[in-house]
């Protein structure tokens, strides 16, 4: 049977994570009910959009735009839910900054250097903890936003980080749960994400 993964929202807007869910032989489950998905689908995927509420994390809006309130407030009670449960958990870009404000981080509102280049995602390398089994050898992932984890939430541990030290990927030290910065269901370069996607879903047996 097909393990399930679970994002809030419009199945259209998020099109490109239903086809990287499926390539790697899983099912991706949309909806906008943020009640009881921890008890009743395998894992959680949060993917990227608008900016948090900065309230959320202690701070005045200085920079923050594309404002999600209602998808603030389903996203981190399906954290709630699906981190309680033990179930697994993968933030991309925007779902990396929920998942450090979750437990209890904060985040940088406007990093240049990040964004978007003529409307297409910014090519940049990193460098991995030696720690991180997922990728052993230089990387080059893609960049399309302009906010960043600062401090990070506990449990939390940065694996992955830009050339300005911006944090690229995370995972928490107990429980399931892994977030990048880069946007993983559109690079170029397939074979990272397919590994990351499998990984994820392996937690989930």
């Amino acid at each position: 049977m097909k393990r399930t993964v679970y994002i809030w929202g419009d199945p259209e807007r998020f099109a490109n994570y239903r086809r990287w869910v499926e390539s790697a032989g899983a099912r991706a489950v949309f909806g906008e009910d943020a009640g009881g998905r921890g008890a009743k689908w395998d894992a959680l995927l949060l993917p990227g959009g608008g900016d948090l509420e900065p309230w959320r994390y202690g701070q005045e809006n200085t920079a923050s735009r594309g404002l999600e309130p209602e998808r603030d407030e389903a996203e981190l009670r399906l954290l709630q839910e699906f981190t309680s449960a033990g179930k697994p958990v993968l933030g991309i870009c925007r779902g990396l900054q929920t998942v450090n404000v979750f437990f209890g981080g904060t985040l940088a509102q406007d990093v240049p250097g990040h964004g978007t280049l003529e409307g297409r995602d910014r090519l940049h390398p990193v460098r991995t903890a030696p720690s991180c089994p997922l990728w052993m050898e230089a990387l080059t992932v893609n960049s399309a936003h302009h906010q960043a984890a600062d401090r990070l939430g506990g449990g939390l541990r940065a694996l992955q980080w830009a050339e300005d030290g911006v944090v690229e990927a995370l995972r928490h030290e107990r429980l399931p749960v892994w977030a990048v910065q880069w946007h993983p269901e559109r690079l170029g370069n397939p074979a990272p994400g397919r590994r990351l996607m499998e990984a994820f879903l392996d937690l989930a047996r």
